[in-house]
């Protein structure tokens, strides 16, 4: 079964899926790595605003088609298999948790694949997945509140604190909506500006956070505490592979 033929099939979506892209617009494949336990929100961004691209094609890989929860309740069924992924022009990388993204499969997939994509995004703590791939050598990059320190681990030169950064074709970004700036900065680079504007216009992209609380500086002292020890377990976890993958470069 192919992409094409899950499509559903609706007259006005149809419409729609139409008025993105002049008939026989090429096609501009996009690989979004899933398991279980990903989290949905720093991958939406990414399907919602490069699905609207033209020739866009958006593919949930994973090692099979068994549905996988991400966190929490997200079921989600892949569309294709590391196996028979096509040739993609993004691969893109949300945050899952460290057994999943150590999973040797999965960072021989990211790391292949990002050897020929034309733009690799990685988001959250999906970050590592493209340090452990050997992506980020040489490069400024920046990830998740609680992760920053295990970036030199895998060769980045320059870590920032938040924001979306771009260094040549890999772009980073933070959680959640971290996934919508990314996606629309490669819609840019891949499409121009006009396109990428219109696409945050298409998903009225404007963030308004109500209580202020998305950053460190933000959030205060006491709920950087608790939000680091509900992580500490999968930090670790995290941080040990980067020193595993470190020791053998």
């Amino acid at each position: 079964m192919t992409n094409e033929s899950m499509k559903t099939d609706i007259p006005s979506l149809n419409r729609l899926r139409g008025a993105t892209a002049k008939k026989g617009a090429p096609p501009f494949r996009v690989g979004i790595v899933i398991g279980p336990g990903y989290f949905p929100l720093d991958m939406v961004g990414v399907q919602a605003v490069l699905g609207t691209m033209p020739g866009a094609e958006i593919y949930l890989v994973w090692k099979s088609r068994e549905p996988v929860e991400g966190f929490r309740g997200w079921w989600t069924i892949p569309t294709a298999t590391f196996s028979d992924c096509p040739d993609l022009d993004v691969v893109a990388v949300p945050m899952m948790p460290p057994e999943v993204q150590n999973d040797r499969e999965v960072v021989e997939f990211v790391a292949a694949r990002g050897k020929t994509a034309r733009y690799i995004i990685g988001v959250c703590n999906g970050v590592l997945t493209l340090g452990a791939a050997g992506l980020l050598r040489g490069k400024r990059a920046t990830i998740s509140y609680n992760s920053h320190a295990i970036l030199p681990h895998y060769g980045v030169t320059e870590v920032v604190e938040s924001g979306v950064v771009a260094d040549g074709n890999v772009y980073t970004a933070g959680p959640s909506v971290g996934s919508f700036e990314a996606a629309l900065l490669v819609a840019e680079q891949a499409f121009g500006r006009p396109v990428a504007q219109l696409a945050e216009f298409i998903i009225e992209y404007d963030p308004h956070p109500p209580f202020g609380t998305g950053t460190a500086a933000g959030a205060g002292p006491g709920t950087v505490a608790k939000f680091q020890g509900m992580m500490a377990d999968m930090i670790s976890l995290y941080h040990a592979e980067a020193l595993k993958v470190a020791g053998n470069a």
